[in-house]
């Protein structure tokens, strides 16, 4: 077996330089060892960040597409319900009540009695005047008597006179006796006339102690009971309410001054009572009452809205809330309003702001709104012009715009749509 002397020579200097080389990298200073984990940490975080910016939340775009429909702006307001006509049936004469006949909800015919005062005051009064008018006739007849008895004096001494039997002076009493007997006459007939009257108010004032409906109708309010006193010295009060026909109502709203120009007289107007709050009401404008009312500060005008009542569903006093259709554009390009009020995160763009009615059409062709529509995954900006705005849709009068495009209305990100989260580190 034979060696190599030089392998063998090698051998050990080769183990001792592999085992000084780790010995030298398990002396690194702790300054060298920490600049490593800083290192190692920067790329760990950076590596981190561009994954995390790779797989974060996309923008999800909530659209609703453009379709063809009716565009009516409204006027909304509130008001109540009451009959078309009222009557107030009072008492012209004071006294107590004897007796009532009509009552709440009473049918009744013109000239049906209601009510009765006591009429015996008035009864007496009548009877007064009807003496006081017998003395007057019988004083007539007894003057005429007179008058005539007055006349044969005079002419029986105006014959004496001629034959020289009585004196002149004789013969003028006579006749002044009878020209005061000729003017006692129209005194007493003056009289009679004047009784008479007296009488005619008395019976018109015992008529006046049964109260009668001047109409047909029916009895919404009864303001008094059988034994009340009723005092009609001052003012005429008020004993019943009668509305003439409960089949047609109206209801009187009260719109603001800002918006009282836009309401005319024909206008379609819907509404809703309390008590019946789903089922809705149709009725139309029949009058725009001039009178204003004011109300700290607040000028309002009185709107009334006729509607058909065959039902006898509405009753008098109730609160309607009335949406009035000041215009109205059927079978119209639309997109809902809140699309004009859009515009991305990010992106610079114009925010319309429109106006309701048609009179502003013309401006709003000259300065359009916009629009965005979803076109390839991404918004695409649509300049519009814009008529008729209610309150859920706008119409569209000129633009790059059809029914069906995808109109971006508001946007959310992913994570606030459902979507899943990437995992955190």
């Amino acid at each position: 077996m034979t060696t190599n002397p030089i392998a063998d020579a090698t051998a050990p200097e080769a183990g001792s330089a592999a085992h000084a080389g780790l010995s030298h990298a398990m002396r690194r200073t702790p300054w060298q060892l920490a600049l490593i984990a800083l290192a190692v940490i920067a790329a760990v975080a950076f590596a981190a960040w561009a994954w995390l910016g790779q797989a974060g939340p996309a923008k999800e775009y909530v659209t609703v597409a453009a379709d063809t429909g009716t565009v009516a702006p409204t006027v909304i307001a509130s008001g109540t319900v009451n009959p078309v006509t009222t009557v107030q049936v009072g008492s012209y004469v004071s006294g107590v009540i004897q007796s009532l006949s009509c009552d709440f909800n009473t049918r009744v015919r013109a000239g049906q009695l209601c009510a009765k005062i006591d009429p015996r005051p008035y009864q007496t009064a009548v009877d007064q005047e009807a003496a006081n008018l017998a003395t007057a006739r019988a004083q007539l007849e007894k003057d005429r008597a007179n008058l005539a008895f007055a006349k044969l004096i005079y002419e029986r001494d105006a014959d004496l006179l001629k034959r020289n039997i009585v004196s002149q002076e004789t013969v003028d009493t006579a006749l002044n006796a009878y020209q005061q007997a000729q003017s006692q006459i129209a005194l007493d007939e003056a009289t009679i006339k004047q009784h008479q009257a007296a009488l005619d108010a008395a019976r018109i004032n015992l008529g006046y102690t049964n109260i009668v409906s001047p109409v047909e109708g029916t009895v919404v309010s009864r303001n008094v009971t059988q034994g009340q006193t009723v005092a009609a010295s001052f003012q005429t009060p008020t004993l019943f309410l009668i509305a003439t026909d409960l089949t047609k109502m109206q209801v009187d709203t009260n719109v603001s001054e800002s918006d009282i120009g836009r309401i005319a007289e024909g206008n379609a107007a819907t509404f809703t009572v309390e008590s019946f709050p789903d089922r809705p009401f149709t009725g139309s404008v029949t009058q725009l009452r001039q009178a204003p009312q004011t109300v700290q500060n607040v000028i309002t005008y009185d709107v009334v809205v006729s509607v058909a009542n065959p039902r006898l569903l509405l009753m008098p006093g109730m609160t309607a809330s009335v949406r009035i259709v000041t215009q109205r554009h059927d079978k119209v390009l639309r997109v809902p309003e809140a699309a004009l009020r859009y515009a991305p995160t990010g992106i610079a763009g114009e925010v319309a702001r429109p106006a309701s009615g048609a009179t502003r059409a013309a401006a709003r062709r000259t300065h359009p709104a916009q629009v965005w529509v979803l076109r390839d995954g991404r918004p695409a900006r649509v300049p519009v012009a814009v008529g008729l705005v209610d309150d859920a849709f706008a119409e569209v009068l000129d633009g790059e715009l059809h029914a069906g495009d995808p109109v971006i209305v508001s946007e959310r990100s992913g994570s606030a749509a459902g979507g899943a989260r990437p995992p955190r580190l």
